[in-house]
């Protein structure tokens, strides 16, 4: 305490300010354990299994250097590179012991949950591991992981178990490292020598598929190590990502894990000794941290712009520790640079996750334009203020290009490129039973039809959209696109013509009008897909997928995955003797008994019969048929959101007084959840009974002042910002969708901001250092690399929304530019694409009206 006394004195002396001092204080601390429950001190965090999601990359030891996550996932593994289907541990007990700071996960293979069942089933090995990961301060920046085993590995699987920590390439590419006198370059892309997995065998996956998984625990080809030895560097010459790691229990190896998947990282792993039980792993990590670091204000506004009438705030993101607020200030660009308009105090938010906010209102300005703003020494990207912002550039690319491009079962051209061929029309035989597939794909007795399994269903060799990073067709999604384009040809009557259909020829040429309204020929080409399946079966699929995972993870152009050769039936195709899917390459259709997803197809039916009725009399009876179908046969066991959903729209499309008089039968359950159901009444409230009526408003009107109340806390944004593992930015849109119907319903309790919030927040202003608008190609600075069927190529489709900014648990929002990272910036059908188009359309609709 003297000594920090004497030199406070000294540097006082010497003029330092004393709060800047201060703001560096805790730096001297060194990593201790925070109030979050992580290791904390200024410039580096250290999360410690505080996340769910080890497919993602998300989860186990994680390091954020100077507020940029660098290394996750550090945790025991079977294999040096794993893969997205590779064995996972099952997650014990989290045990944080406050007078050390040491923080301990106990884990196990295999994980029940996930072993050759759930959603994404996972075949496992015949090993029982338990172990335990402890995380502890080391002094200064450095911190201390030691791996428990409960008892030594069996001899079989010697040398094949290891500690690994990933290191995240993007922040890498074309940087150094050392190792042990060993030097050398983060490589762009991976390179070899390739080496098959070396050493004793190790008994393949129980019940393996014969055709996946994409990667086996025996033989795995792998890039030769780039590095071997006891410490590691990385980045030397970076003063903000410096990182060392050093091994006091055995060498580590430098894997470039991008080689046998291409979504992997570069990994640091050290193998579990023989006979190794206590501290079977033990590492000191130093990341090197910058003293007096403080996270850069960041200036969130709308890569687009705004309109003149529009509420225009601009959100500064702060370091939390941030004490003053300086002034901001808006300039208009024009021919000599930048005039100031407007400066003013940004108004205090308050924290949130783990930053300070502040917001900066210029709505007052009004004058057409454009813009920055200015806060500190960070300047905006320019933006616009004009009456047409959303007129031009930000709905068009989504119709002109992203549906286009992801059409299934057509040769899709632009020009002198051809964005896929011809595809998949090889379709689909139906799935092998039983079969728990993967991505949610389920095939049981009670879901079959006249079809045999590997019977040809026909009909599903048309239409549909590919949904978004893979080349799956779900029901809910090509649904889902079919009612929101036909809500937007209701609501704004969207007629747009910059594309040529041709389904005789299975053709799509974009930017070659054919004198026809792409939105109506959009609608069209999804009910080929659902109203095929519904012709063929008399009922729904649940969707349409590839038969292996081998297939399934295919990137680039899709029409590749099949030679679009019909198949015979084949008697007894399904499984062998084994179990195990026989191989085959057309897709496979699976159906299921699920009443609310047949509600909720009926209820988008019904909406393109009304967008039909005028261009397509024929194909509207057909839908309006089949959506009165699938009502009558599940609107008594489905859940009620969806029961008043299919109800409500079938009213608008019939002005049924049978239809009305069911749907008053759930005014109970519509005013209960009134959150869900009350938006889907807006457009029929004049064909409902008055008393309902009246209850269905009280209702709305206590549910807006609860959503008004809500966006001055929830977040910085206006929108509540909580997303699950995926980022949030398909269910804000969403949910500004549903607000924009809650405005035409009850204008008078709901604010427009409640939706053109959502917009805002796609556009730009949500939360952490990457402000790009998640709608590709739309504004200054958008998501370029995504997780399309092209991420292979770091590119993107224009018009495409990606899921957007997701939380690092428990505080660390995040959006990187790297394609495989589904919960970023993964496309989608069904809701991401459409629900933003149905935005900007409410907005431009809105704000133009104003003028």
């Amino acid at each position: 305490m003297r000594g920090d006394a004497m030199r406070i004195g000294r540097l006082l002396m010497l003029g330092v300010a004393l709060p800047a001092l201060i703001a560096a204080g805790p730096a001297s601390e060194g990593l201790h354990l925070g109030d979050k429950g992580y290791l904390t001190t200024p410039g580096l965090d250290v999360f410690v299994f505080t996340d769910i999601y080890p497919d993602g990359h998300q989860t186990g030891v994680t390091v954020i250097q100077h507020g940029v996550r660098v290394a996750a996932n550090g945790d025991l593994r079977l294999e040096p590179a794993p893969g997205q289907w590779s064995p996972m541990p099952a997650s014990g007990e989290r045990h944080v012991d406050s007078a050390t700071g040491t923080i301990t996960q106990t884990l196990s293979y295999p994980d029940p949950t996930k072993d050759s069942k759930g959603f994404n089933p996972i075949y496992y090995p015949d090993l029982k591991l338990g172990y335990a990961v402890h995380v502890s301060p080391a002094g200064g920046n450095s911190f201390r992981i030691s791996v428990d085993l409960d008892k030594p590995l069996p001899p079989e699987w010697t040398g094949k178990v290891g500690f690994n920590l990933e290191l995240f390439p993007t922040h890498l590419f074309g940087k150094s490292w050392l190792m042990d006198g060993q030097t050398g370059i983060f490589p762009r892309q991976p390179n070899g020598p390739v080496e098959r997995l070396a050493g004793g065998k190790v008994p393949e996956p129980r019940n393996a598929q014969a055709n996946g998984p994409v990667q086996s625990l025996n033989g795995q080809a792998l890039a030769a190590p780039l590095a071997t030895g006891k410490t590691l560097v990385v980045a030397p010459e970076e003063d903000k990502q410096r990182l060392s790691i050093q091994s006091r229990t055995g060498e580590i190896e430098l894997i470039d894990g991008r080689l046998p998947h291409n979504n992997g990282w570069f990994i640091v792993r050290g193998k579990v000794a023989p006979g190794a039980t206590k501290n079977a792993i033990e590492w000191i990590v130093t990341p090197n941290v910058v003293s007096g670091w403080r996270y850069e204000p960041v200036i969130q506004v709308s890569q687009v712009g705004y309109a003149p009438a529009q509420p225009k705030r601009a959100v500064i993101e702060l370091d939390a520790a941030t004490d003053a607020l300086q002034p901001a200030t808006l300039y208009r660009l024009g021919a000599e640079g930048r005039t100031e308009v407007m400066r003013a105090a940004p108004r205090p938010w308050g924290n949130f996750l783990r930053y300070r906010y502040a917001t900066f209102d210029f709505s007052q300005v009004r004058e057409p334009g454009m813009y920055v703003v200015r806060y500190g020494d960070k300047t905006s990207q320019a933006f616009r203020i004009a009456q047409d912002v959303y007129a031009r550039h930000v709905w068009q690319p989504t119709l002109e290009y992203f549906l286009p491009v992801q059409m299934c079962h057509m040769l899709v051209r632009e020009k002198y490129r051809i964005w896929h061929g011809l595809d998949h029309m090889d379709d689909a035989l139906m799935a092998p039973s039983p079969l728990n597939h993967y991505d949610g794909y389920a095939q049981g007795p009670s879901t079959l039809t006249k079809f045999k399994p590997g019977e040809i269903v026909p009909g599903l060799n048309a239409g549909g959209w590919h949904d978004a990073g893979d080349y799956d067709l779900r029901v809910e999604s090509q649904i889902g696109t079919v009612w929101l384009l036909s809500r937007m040809v209701e609501e704004f009557g969207l007629d747009y013509d910059a594309t040529r259909i041709d389904q005789k020829r299975n053709l799509v040429e974009i930017h070659d009008p054919d004198g026809k309204n792409d939105a109506i020929q959009q609608i069209e080409h999804g009910l080929l897909s659902v109203l095929g399946g519904y012709r063929a079966m008399g009922r729904l699929y649940r969707g349409i997928i590839d038969p292996s995972l081998r297939q399934y993870a295919m990137l680039g152009d899709g029409s590749l995955q099949t030679d679009n050769v019909f198949r015979k039936p084949v008697e007894g195709l399904g499984v062998d003797n084994n179990g195990n899917p026989i191989r085959w390459d057309d897709r496979w259709v699976f159906t299921e008994d699920n009443p609310d997803r047949e509600l909720y197809t009926a209820a988008g039916l019904a909406g393109a019969a009304r967008a039909l009725k005028a261009s397509n009399p024929a194909l509207a009876a057909e839908a309006l048929a089949a959506a009165r179908d699938l009502t009558t046969r599940a609107i008594d066991r489905g859940k009620a959101e969806n029961r008043v959903f299919a109800l409500a729209e079938l009213i608008h499309a019939t002005h049924d007084r049978a239809l009305v008089a069911k749907l008053v039968t759930l005014e109970n359950d519509i005013v209960s959840q009134i959150d869900k159901t009350g938006w889907m009444l807006a457009s029929i409230l004049d064909q409902l009974p008055q008393g309902f009526r009246d209850n269905v408003t009280r209702a709305v009107t206590a549910y807006q002042a609860r959503v008004t109340a809500e966006a001055r806390t929830d977040s910085p944004y206006g929108v509540p910002y909580k997303p699950q593992i995926w980022g949030a930015g398909w269910d804000i849109q969403r949910r500004g969708v549903e607000q924009y119907f809650f405005h035409k319903g009850w204008p008078q309790a709901t604010s427009t901001d409640s939706y053109i919030n959502a917009l805002n927040f796609v556009l730009g202003v949500h939360p952490g250092e990457n402000t790009a608008s998640f709608a590709s190609g739309v504004g200054a600075v958008s998501a370029t690399t995504a997780y399309g069927g092209n991420r292979a190529d770091w590119s993107y489709i224009p018009g495409g929304v990606i899921s957007g900014t997701n939380l690092v648990r428990p505080d660390l929002p995040e959006l990187k530019t790297w394609p495989y990272f589904w919960q970023q910036t993964e496309y989608v059908m069904g809701g991401g694409e459409t629900n933003y188009m149905f935005l900007a359309l409410a907005a431009d609709a809105l704000y133009r009206k104003s003028q």
